[in-house]
């Protein structure tokens, strides 16, 4: 599913990152909204508005990287328990 950029953030303070979600389909998604604020024709409400999804997007990104870095310790943690060097 591709980050709708037109579509308002779900939650400020908690971004849930819904199914089928992709990282780089986000990421795109976030430098296509920057690329239209750097424009410069867009309302001030507009600017505001695109600015609040862009963060809520990259509010995922960050809770899915952080996940991600959770599961990469983990793996080594148990990758060195196993170990018999």
């Amino acid at each position: 599913m591709t980050p709708n950029a037109d579509a308002p953030p779900s939650s400020q303070t908690d971004p849930q990152i819904p199914p089928n979600w992709r990282y780089e389909d986000t990421i795109q998604t976030v430098e296509s909204i920057i690329n239209e604020i750097e424009m410069g024709q867009l309302d001030l409400a507009e600017v505001f508005e695109k600015f609040a999804v862009a963060i809520t997007y990259l509010q995922q990104c960050e809770t899915f990287l952080a996940d991600r870095q959770g599961q990469m310790e983990l793996l080594i943690e148990e990758l060195g328990e196993d170990s018999d060097f």
